[in-house]
């Protein structure tokens, strides 16, 4: 699945300062979206013992809050307890989900009150059959609708989108009263190959999609420059930045990264001065369309028109 996270773009040249963490409750999902890049994949879930030392390690650095995500946080046998831990360190708890399933939809809302913003993962027709998913709007719709966390929110992953879709979808989350985060699906070379689709095929697509869409949603413009920059990204590999987001990763093995993509980290067992060392240094990762699309700086959601 996706993870969201409000990310702020940092100067170059200033101190880095870590505000968010994007914690992995699990290395493996039962939905396995065939467009999913999430870049851990093993059995297991994220232990007690090892959040708990993440969370200690990461408000000593300035963390103000963290998002739960997966593989499936739903999942995880102790679920309840993640978001109890993440209050008691003073942290604000958010989520991200795929869930349909009745008995993982009832253990989320169970927890609605200890969060302060539920994400549940949809897809277009489009999307659905690409990847394979059986996450639909409505039912997405359906699983927000249980919970009664303060924000809640619709991530919708697009392609092949039509006028009438992007209506009505736009007519459904306006009824049910939730925000919308639109993400195009993201495919690397070698998917697109696979696929018989050329670059030009893909990034037309893209634009079709956001044009459909954006006749019923208000894209910001932060979303459409971050569209602007995912196409950059994949016609100039040479001209992408160093990473410059503020959030941290946290995977479901206890190694802390800048990014899930990010190929250094330390172990949330090293000492207190190696973590803040690793953390307050620049990260020196180059950004991809992957992990734009995951820590992406238009933090707030579209709104309809």
């Amino acid at each position: 699945m996706r993870p969201l996270l409000n990310s702020t773009v940092r100067n170059a040249t200033s101190p880095h300062t870590v505000r968010s963490a994007l914690i992995s409750t699990a290395g493996h999902c039962k939905i396995a979206c065939g467009f999913c890049f999430r870049a851990d994949r093993a059995r297991g879930f994220l232990d007690i013992p090892t959040y708990t030392r993440a969370l200690s390690r990461l408000k000593e650095v300035g963390v103000e809050g963290i998002c739960l995500t997966g593989g499936e946080p739903a999942h995880h046998p102790e679920l309840r307890q993640l978001a109890r831990l993440a209050h008691q360190f003073g942290l604000s708890a958010s989520l991200v989900t795929s869930a349909r399933d009745e008995t993982d939809v009832e253990r989320l809302a169970e927890i609605g009150h200890l969060l302060t913003n539920v994400t549940v993962s949809a897809d277009t027709l489009g999307a659905m059959d690409l990847g394979g998913t059986q996450r639909s709007v409505l039912s997405g719709i359906a699983t927000l609708e249980e919970h009664q966390s303060p924000a809640r929110t619709l991530h919708l992953t697009y392609w092949k989108v039509t006028d009438d879709e992007s209506r009505f979808i736009y007519n459904l989350v306006k009824h049910a009263g939730v925000d919308v985060q639109l993400s195009p699906v993201t495919l690397d070379e070698a998917t697109r190959r696979r696929m018989g689709l050329s670059l030009d095929t893909y990034t037309k697509q893209q634009r079709h999609d956001t044009e459909c869409l954006g006749r019923y949603f208000h894209l910001t413009a932060r979303f459409r420059k971050h569209l602007q920059a995912l196409q950059v990204m994949h016609r100039h590999p040479s001209r992408r930045r160093r990473c410059c987001s503020s959030n941290v990763y946290v995977s479901a093995r206890g190694e802390v990264r800048h990014c899930p993509y990010s190929k250094t980290g330390v172990q949330v067992y090293a000492s207190r001065a190696d973590i803040r060392r690793f953390l307050t240094s620049p990260p020196q990762d180059w950004t991809t369309p992957d992990c734009a699309a995951i820590c992406r700086a238009d933090a707030p959601p579209v709104s309809g028109r």
